[in-house]
Parts: structure tokens; C-alpha cells; sequence
């Protein structure tokens, strides 16, 4: 029997519409009847579960084959829905944002392992198609030494950075600057608002001339370049990525930089220990360091400072969600494995702490927090500019990386754009102080400087 609201094809076979019929009992419990979805489902043979709560639906899921829910959500979790989608039992036509909020759907309809339960004795009732080899992502056996050790965290950069420089220039900015944008008005396009987001990060450190400046975790050189060309700067980028380093410094030698201005690969743990740099910045790197070994890392860019120097570190935290109280803080749960598909195919190793944990590490270093600045919405909307500069470069970049590589940076960014914009993630900038032995640092009073004078772009 076909649920309200379907639209059905003319005629098909008793067997295939009864398949049709188990996937659409199952979609109706889980996400209730089509009249009150946002948004449609579209079935192997080719009918339709309209989204009747809208005139226009932000977009539609695509079942593939008639095993594409019991690949999705056999077992339920984040990263058996992630991979089902990568692997293309599914597809996702429209607003992939909005689409990622089916999954937070899903896991608070799953929170019980009795509702777990049943759904995959439903699921299991379904066909189950033979699973297609694919890359396996970064394995347990791939990530040598312990975690978050210099030769670990190499291999993790690796992973990510090895898709190479050609990939990332189809989707990023003209300075290919791959952290969170700045859009004073919200209405810059990508490549302003990375300059802006440049500008900005200069202003917090108060950068003078023949000052010395340390970016850790570089990228491709971008912040180092900048402080060099308006601040007039001695400045020094490190990186774990060799074609990071290789690009950073052609672009240096072809800016006539090179007196000033070097990228190395280099970890932080491997500097000179005593006080060279009169200011520090950290722009996307925390989130790989590790919650064990936050500590360390404030304490090393402590010892690197001059006494009365600043250090601005830059960096997605973990929005917790609200503590639950009464009985339903004592009833099991299930796993949905948030983070898994992160871990194993985008960023092994990454792992995002909370802001009062920074806070905490970096104060017990020695240093003084002065000024905290939450962008996430800035990051939402910088997302939201990759996703869309990526899905208009998706021919050319199938064949440059493959459809995986494709449809598994669409999801996460995806993903972490609907989490920025939702609160469930944060983008704060922590600007920290190094007190002289007076207790003096080199702030004005108020932030006032921040937003006058000269723009440099």
C-alpha cells in the first residue's frame, strides 16, 4: 500500500512495489508522513514522496537502488549514513546544508538502543546489495606512533593536504586560504573577505614594522605574506605539508618577499625553545593538536615570545549541548559515532575541544587573555562560499581526485556549515598575552584601533 502524499508510477510489478511500500514505512516513522516533510524523496523507480510542507522543497533525496536504506542506516550512525552517500547508494540533489540536518533527525529519533533496534530489523528486511570496494580512508594501522606525535600528526597532514594543491585552488580563494573568512558586511565575496579575514588577524596582534612574526600551521603562506607586504615584518610560516611550503615559497619569491619571508616544514615542537618571535598566530591548527597536549603546545608558544608579546590562536571549538537531567540522563544510548567519517576520511586525528578548555590550557601556560571574538557565522558563511565554488568545479574536479574524493568534501563541509550555523560549532579567535615582567603587554586600551585607519587588501 503506498503511503499518503506518494506519487506512484502507473504500473509496476507486485514485488517491486512492495519494496517501495517497506521503504516508505520505514522513511514514514522515521521522518514522519510526506505532508509534513520539507523535503522529497525520490525512489529507484522513479515515484515520488513530495515534501507537502513546502511549495519548494531545499532538496531531495535520491534512493538509488532498492538496498540504499539498509546501506544508509544499517547499522544507524553518522558514519554509515556518510559512507552510503560517498559510495553513491544515495544521492542528495539541492542544499546539501540543509540536507545535513537529516542526520541530526535521525540520531535523535535513534537515541535508544530499543528504537535502534527495531529499525534494523526492518532494514534487514530490505535488500542488501554487495558492498563496492573503495579506499578505506585512513586506517587504525596507518596512523603510526601515538597519537599526536610529530611523525602521527605528519602522516594525519598528509592525508589531507596530499589531494594536492590543484584541488584546492579549484575551491578555495585567489590566496588560497583555507580557514575562516571575514565578512564585515556580509556581503564580500570569498576572495574579500579572506583578505579581510588576513587584515583582521594582523590588527589583533597590533603588528609593527621590523616586528617578528610566527604562523604555525601556514598553509599556504597567505598570513605571512600579508604581515610582510603592509606591516613590513620579519616574518616565518611553518607547515607539515610539503606542497604547502613548495607553494607558499614560489608565491613569496614572485611577491619579491624572500628577504623577509620564509615557509618551512617544520613541526612547532622542533623551534628553539628560547624567545624569538615578537608576535604568534595559530589560524586553523588547535583543532589538530590534541586535548592532551594542549598544554604543551600553549607552553611552547609561550616559551617562543618575547616577554610582552601576543598570541593570536585561531580555531573551531565544540559547542556542547545542553547537560540532560532527570531519568534521561540514566537510560543507555546508542552510538550514533558523531565524528567517525571526519576521523577516518577527512581529518584523522582532528579533535575539537571547547573554548573554556583553550581558556584553561593557555592560562596555566603563563598566558593573559585579553580578547575573545566567536565568528561561527562568519565561518557558516565561508563554508557555504567553498560548497558553492565546489559544486560548479565538480566535473573538473572528478577528474582530478575521483567522484569520492568529490562527494566526501561536499558532505563534511556541508556538514560543518549546517553545525556552524546551528551553534553546534564555534570559530573563536583567543588573542593571549605574554606579560613582561612588570605585568605590561603591548594593548591598547580598547579595540577601537581595530576598525580605523587604512584598510590593507
Amino acid at each position: 500500500m503506498t503511503r499518503p502524499g506518494a506519487v506512484a508510477p502507473s504500473s509496476k510489478s507486485a514485488p517491486a512495489r512492495s519494496l517501495i511500500d517497506r521503504a516508505q514505512s520505514i522513511l514514514y516513522d522515521l521522518f514522519g508522513p510526506p505532508a509534513l516533510r520539507s523535503f522529497a524523496i525520490r525512489y529507484w523507480d522513479g515515484s515520488t514522496d513530495p515534501a507537502g510542507a513546502v511549495d519548494s522543497p531545499a532538496f531531495t533525496i535520491v534512493l538509488n537502488h532498492p538496498g540504499s536504506l539498509a546501506r544508509m542506516l544499517l547499522p544507524p550512525s553518522q558514519l554509515t549514513l556518510a559512507e552510503a552517500y560517498v559510495r553513491g547508494d544515495f544521492e542528495v540533489e539541492g542544499n546539501m546544508e540543509a540536507a545535513a540536518g537529516v542526520a541530526i533527525q535521525l540520531r535523535n529519533r535513534l537515541t535508544s538502543p530499543v528504537a535502534a533496534a527495531r529499525l534494523m530489523v526492518r532494514l534487514r528486511r530490505l535488500p542488501r546489495s554487495p558492498r563496492r570496494r573503495w579506499r578505506a580512508g585512513l586506517s587504525k594501522r596507518g596512523r603510526l606512533g601515538p597519537r599526536h606525535s610529530p611523525f602521527r600528526d605528519a602522516a594525519a597532514v598528509r592525508y589531507h593536504y596530499d589531494m594536492g594543491n590543484d584541488f584546492y585552488a579549484l575551491w578555495l580563494d585567489q590566496k588560497m586560504v583555507y580557514s575562516c573568512a571575514y565578512f564585515p558586511t556580509g556581503q564580500e565575496d570569498i576572495h574579500s573577505a579572506q583578505v579581510a579575514k588576513l587584515e583582521h588577524l594582523c590588527r589583533k596582534l597590533r603588528l609593527k614594522q621590523g616586528e617578528r612574526l610566527l604562523d604555525i600551521g601556514c598553509g599556504w603562506g597567505a598570513l605571512v605574506r600579508h604581515a610582510v607586504e603592509h606591516y613590513d615584518v620579519r616574518a616565518l610560516g611553518i607547515t607539515l605539508s610539503k606542497a604547502q611550503a613548495e607553494h607558499a615559497n614560489a608565491a613569496i619569491a614572485e611577491q619579491g618577499l624572500g628577504e623577509r619571508c620564509v615557509v618551512e616544514v617544520r613541526d612547532y615542537r622542533d623551534l628553539p625553545p628560547e624567545p624569538a618571535f615578537d608576535k604568534i598566530a595559530s589560524v586553523g591548527m588547535v583543532e589538530h593538536v590534541g586535548r592532551e597536549q594542549l598544554k604543551p603546545y600553549f607552553s611552547c608558544v609561550f616559551r617562543l615570545l618575547h616577554p610582552g608579546g601576543l598570541f593570536l590562536n585561531h580555531g573551531i571549538t565544540w559547542v556542547a549541548e545542553p547537560d540532560q537531567s532527570g531519568l534521561s540522563r540514566l537510560l543507555p544510548r546508542w552510538d550514533w559515532r558523531e565524528g567517525a567519517f571526519m576521523d577516518r576520511y577527512v581529518f584523522p586525528d582532528g579533535d575539537l575541544v571547547s573554548l573554556d578548555m583553550i581558556i584553561a590550557a593557555a592560562e596555566s601556560s603563563g598566558f593573559d587573555t585579553r580578547d575573545v571574538e566567536n565568528l561561527r557565522e562568519h565561518y557558516a558563511m565561508t563554508l557555504r562560499h567553498w560548497i558553492r565554488r565546489l559544486e560548479s568545479s565538480a566535473a573538473a574536479i572528478v577528474g582530478l581526485v575521483g567522484e569520492r574524493a568529490y562527494r566526501t568534501w561536499r558532505l563534511y563541509m556541508s556538514g560543518c556549515a549546517s553545525r556552524f550555523a546551528t551553534g553546534r560549532m564555534a570559530l573563536d579567535q583567543v588573542l593571549l598575552a605574554k606579560p613582561d615582567p612588570r605585568g605590561q603587554v603591548s594593548l591598547p586600551l580598547t579595540r577601537a584601533d581595530l576598525y580605523a585607519g587604512d584598510f590593507h587588501g
